[in-house]
């Protein structure tokens, strides 16, 4: 097990000295290439040569394709990593960051897959994976209601460990069980039990990462202002994150969740109007989504018709959700048999819509059950959007048909939080956060432009809508919003980004990592940018 301790081998002191040799210099590393200075700068007790996969490996395309989760970068001439190393050892990580910083070759840190523009695993300059799925240990505590786990855990293996632990606790993570925790947690982990407990970042207290220099380092032994940067900021901009500490949170043996279906015939306005209206203002132990899709219309042939899908997550039993949601919101005309009781771990299993029965071991699985091609955007509504609005978003949706709307709920803890604690800012005063998802199955750069542009048109469609200072989610990554070329203007691109995921809260995070990566060796598309007047990157 790696992640109780801290610590930093013998040969650390070698790689650290080369940091600062530069090549020309009497130091001069002695190996020609990225791949030579890996395999003589490995530590012989742990050799790096079975983790290196190279396009000529048979296992290339397969270890490659088996963490892309947006067949969008999956495509022929969708660039490909020069090596992709799965690290099976600290050192292994410690020694790729001396070696590409030396050779100047950039490092892609990839841990579950699911970034939505692909920048964990594609670059359009010459580029390695690091990936990470072999670091999954997880050290669970119930004593001090504690665990350590590695970034290249998953969602589902969180619950799962947990879960096999103890049937009184959990924590606030995700609701999708192949995701990896090294993504979702730096940049915020949003779920369904964040009305209650906040975020997955409110929650961590202890993290260990791998620095620029090759250190390995604790929140003790990092410092308080990279510790806050890593836990929301967007980790992959400072270093490489090994596992992080996690607090474990109360729950009861049974929580209660419901799914039902209502379509524009069955008053979906009426009830989508009173929704937003309480949602954010509801008991902090439940959590209620909706998601607006376009569906055929059974009644009327060839017809379309929208349809909401209400799901509906509950620190409590059955009984108390049906009472709850019957007194709140009674319009949705909710049935004590809509709703059923599940353990922690079952929930997600059940939420999931997985079949009846499934048992919670369907949790460690690392398959994704359907891969399609993805564009996701983001945004935040501060007001209730009246029933005039909801219509002609309706009426949108029709004429668009493939993308659909996704509501989160906020309030609750989350909004108790200042928006300045950590890196993630959208706190107080949001209802609800939207996600505008379009799925489909064709491949190719039209179709990807069609149904891009598809997505971008219900964006500009709901402007009126959300908040004026139009924020976004980092974990749902958005290249519309820039494009960081990490050149002269960098901090001003950044600044295009960076200021709608982080708010107030971008200055400082530029600020920490100019400090901490002067040289801005962990950068990609939107990492967060150095201040820098002069020179080249």
């Amino acid at each position: 097990m790696r992640i109780p301790g801290l610590a930093i081998f013998p040969f650390l002191s070698i790689l650290a000295l080369s940091v600062s040799r530069q090549p020309g210099s009497s130091h001069e590393l002695p190996y020609g290439t990225f791949t030579g200075c890996l395999l003589r700068r490995s530590n012989p007790s742990y050799p790096i040569s079975s983790a290196i996969y190279f396009p000529s490996n048979s296992s290339y395309s397969s270890v490659l394709q088996s963490y892309i989760r947006n067949l969008r970068f999956n495509e022929s001439d969708t660039p490909k990593p020069q090596l992709i190393l799965t690290a099976l050892h600290e050192s292994h990580i410690q020694t790729a960051i001396i070696c590409a910083k030396y050779h100047r070759l950039q490092m892609r840190i990839r841990s579950g897959g699911h970034d939505f523009e692909g920048s964990s695993y594609v670059s359009n300059v010459p580029f390695f994976i690091l990936d990470m799925f072999n670091f999954r240990s997880f050290n669970v505590s119930i004593e001090d209601e504690t665990a350590w786990v590695e970034t290249g855990a998953t969602v589902g293996e969180v619950y799962y460990k947990i879960g096999e632990k103890s049937n009184i606790h959990g924590f606030p993570t995700g609701t999708c069980p192949t995701v990896g925790i090294g993504g979702l947690f730096s940049g915020g982990g949003y779920g369904f039990m964040s009305r209650k407990y906040g975020l997955s970042i409110d929650n961590i207290i202890d993290a260990r990462l791998v620095d620029v220099n090759g250190r390995i380092l604790d929140r003790a032994s990092m410092g308080e202002d990279l510790f806050w940067a890593i836990t929301g900021g967007g980790a992959s901009s400072f270093g490489v994150v090994l596992a992080y500490k996690i607090k474990l949170v109360r729950l009861p043996p049974k929580v209660a969740i419901f799914t039902v279906r209502r379509t524009y015939e069955q008053n979906l306005t009426d009830i989508a109007y009173s929704l937003l209206q309480i949602v954010d203002k509801l008991d902090n132990e439940i959590f209620l989504k909706m998601v607006i899709d376009v569906v055929n219309d059974n009644s009327r042939v060839g017809k379309k018709t929208i349809r909401g899908t209400f799901l509906c997550y509950f620190i409590g039993d059955s009984t108390g959700l049906f009472s709850l949601v019957n007194q709140k919101l009674p319009e949705l005309g909710l049935r004590k048999t809509d709703c059923t009781e599940h353990s922690w771990a079952e929930s997600l299993v059940r939420w999931n819509n997985f079949p009846s029965g499934t048992p919670v071991e369907v949790l460690l699985s690392r398959v994704h059950p359907r891969l399609e091609y993805l564009k996701r955007k983001s945004d935040y509504l501060k007001k209730p959007i009246p029933k005039q609005g909801l219509e002609s978003i309706f009426k949108k949706m029709i004429e668009l048909e493939t993308p659909l709307l996704k509501f989160f709920p906020y309030g609750g803890f989350i909004s108790e939080i200042s928006p300045s604690e950590k890196p993630f800012p959208h706190r107080a005063g949001n209802i609800v956060k939207i996600e505008y998802a379009t799925n489909w199955d064709e491949s190719g750069i039209l179709a990807a432009n069609h149904y891009i542009n598809l997505t971008r048109n219900l964006y500009n469609y709901m402007t009126p809508f959300v908040s004026k200072s139009r924020g976004a989610f980092f974990n749902y990554r958005d290249f519309d919003l820039g494009i960081n070329h990490n050149g002269q203007n960098s901090y001003i691109e950044g600044a295009a980004y960076g200021n709608k995921y982080f708010k107030d809260n971008f200055n400082r995070l530029v600020q920490i990592k100019t400090s901490v990566d002067p040289e801005n060796f962990f950068r990609n598309d939107q990492s967060i940018p150095i201040f820098q007047s002069i020179g080249s990157q």
